[in-house]
């Protein structure tokens, strides 16, 4: 008698391919939206009750998001590295030595 039991090699390639999927797709319900930004749904909706995230709601009811937005929302406020820091200080020293 063959187990009909699901693996766990089916469960990862299962969520592998609906990754995938959500590469595919221009535009995002809700829970694939939360998905691809690996977000609670509970913080999505907070976030656009909020307008702190870009949506279209077409039908006043249900919300949908554009992958290609929700990757510059993402990558918003980028926080400079340490050597950036760095560099940007010794640079501001550097001018001003030779200001004097």
């Amino acid at each position: 008698m063959k187990d009909s039991s699901i693996t766990n090699d089916q469960v990862v390639w299962y969520n592998f391919l609906q990754q995938q999927k959500l590469l595919q797709k221009e535009i995002l319900n809700s829970e694939e939206a939360s998905s691809y930004l690996g977000i609670k749904k509970s913080y999505l909706y907070k976030l656009s009750s909020k307008n702190r995230i870009p949506f279209y709601r077409p039908n006043g009811k249900l919300i949908y998001f554009k992958r290609a937005e929700l990757d510059t929302w993402l990558t918003k406020n980028r926080q400079r590295s340490i050597e950036e820091i760095d560099i940007e200080s010794t640079n501001y020293l550097m001018k001003k030595k030779h200001e004097k």
